[in-house]
């Protein structure tokens, strides 16, 4: 059985659209039919049975972006955390959440992988043919927890990791949306200002043949060359983003950007907690998941964003595999706060390193929404305060020559 995407019309001539779980094509048009629909189009959204963890690739709906994205892995998680825990089978499990997925494309890769399950694979297996929706730790957890006989308790503590995650995420996105928002209006009012209405005040005074003040010129000047070269310099920097893209796609340079971001003032302290705290959340869930320490390092190591710091937990795995203690092996690599540094000291010591890492990786979490609070707290002031000085300075180049020309007139 597996999952089918359709449109069909039904006896009022309306068309649907939805998932099915059928064998095959055929069985998906039959079972359409006896629910009184005429199907338009049925598409299949999985690989043959048997394919690898390359299937995905060959799946037309994941062309385009997953069909789970952050929200929709924090939602499944969750259901397939409390159906597993009530003691309800995998397969059963996953045809409810599908029921319940939030679009189509979502519970058509629910039931592929209720699919694979159905055909004697693993849960983590059956998720292997689609690692955009499921990524590598959640994947290794959910192996973890099969081979323990622990499942339902795994994928309890996935969904919580994976909400908390999402919820940081949304945190930071929601407090930078304000300031965002602001620069851009505010950036869109000067350019129109500058665009249509200098020119017209600038005729004006041009007319009366008065001496116009540095700050109305250099105005002026502005204006003119947005109007004249303003599609060229828009070229520019829509050329200088898709440049920088090409040249962050290429694994050098990528290194070296994100090395500059770890010695850079201003985003070292922000780069490195936000590496640290995903480095030692992903740890934390595989280790005390059951996975095998040199198993999670690696795992954790391929879900750091940072790619030097990537490097360097690479680096600490072989030294981890060569004999060497994890807290000598992450202090020696000299990429982590001290903080995370003495809590894996301190859970390796007592034995408790699963545990110790998920506390290390809340208070890294707590320092950087902290950091990213202050951050936000100073960009909105200083947001107004350079773009309102902008329209200031518009203002008065504006109004001191129309101050002098009242000033002749009085004359």
């Amino acid at each position: 059985m597996a999952g089918f995407l359709y449109q069909a019309v039904d006896a009022d001539g309306r068309t649907r659209k939805g998932v099915v779980e059928a064998a095959s094509a055929a069985g998906a048009r039959a079972l359409l039919r006896e629910r009184a629909l005429l199907p338009v189009s049925v598409t299949a959204t999985t690989a043959p049975a048997g394919g690898d963890a390359g299937a995905e690739a060959a799946n037309p709906l994941s062309a385009l972006r997953p069909a789970l994205n952050a929200r929709g892995l924090t939602l499944v998680s969750r259901q397939l955390s409390t159906l597993l825990g009530a003691g309800v089978r995998v397969e059963e499990a996953l045809s409810i959440v599908a029921k319940q997925a939030p679009t189509p494309r979502a519970a058509s890769l629910l039931l592929n992988v209720r699919a694979g399950v159905l055909d004697g694979k693993g849960l983590a297996e059956a998720m292997a043919g689609f690692p955009a929706a499921f990524p590598e730790f959640f994947r290794a957890s959910i192996a973890a927890g099969e081979k323990s006989g622990r499942l339902a308790d795994v994928v309890a503590h996935l969904a919580e990791f994976v909400e908390m995650r999402q919820r940081n995420r949304q945190k930071v996105n929601l407090a930078l949306l304000y300031p965002s928002l602001l620069a851009v209006v505010s950036i869109g009012i000067i350019v129109l200002l500058l665009t249509y209405v200098v020119p017209d005040i600038t005729r004006v005074f041009a007319s009366r043949g008065a001496e116009l003040p540095g700050l109305t010129r250099g105005l002026i000047v502005v204006s003119d060359g947005l109007n004249r070269w303003g599609w060229a310099l828009a070229l520019g920097i829509a050329g200088g983003i898709l440049a920088l893209r090409f040249w962050l796609r290429i694994p050098r340079n990528r290194r070296a950007f994100h090395r500059g971001l770890l010695r850079n003032p201003v985003t070292r302290r922000i780069s490195t907690q936000s590496n640290a705290a995903q480095f030692a959340g992903t740890l934390a869930t595989l280790v005390q998941s059951g996975v095998p320490l040199l198993d999670s390092l690696k795992t954790a190591a391929n879900v750091t964003p940072n790619l030097h710091i990537r490097e360097k937990i690479v680096a600490l795995t072989a030294k981890v595999r060569e004999g060497v203690s994890l807290r000598v092996a992450v202090a020696e690599a000299e990429v982590f706060p001290p903080m995370l540094v003495a809590m894996v000291a301190s859970g390796e010591t007592s034995s408790d390193l699963g545990p110790t890492l998920a506390r290390a990786a809340a208070d890294q979490q707590r320092e950087l929404d902290a950091w990213v609070t202050t951050l936000v707290a100073l960009i909105e002031p200083a947001v107004l305060l350079i773009l309102g000085g902008l329209v200031l300075m518009m203002v008065m180049s504006i109004l001191l020559p129309i101050v002098g020309l009242n000033d002749l007139a009085g004359l």
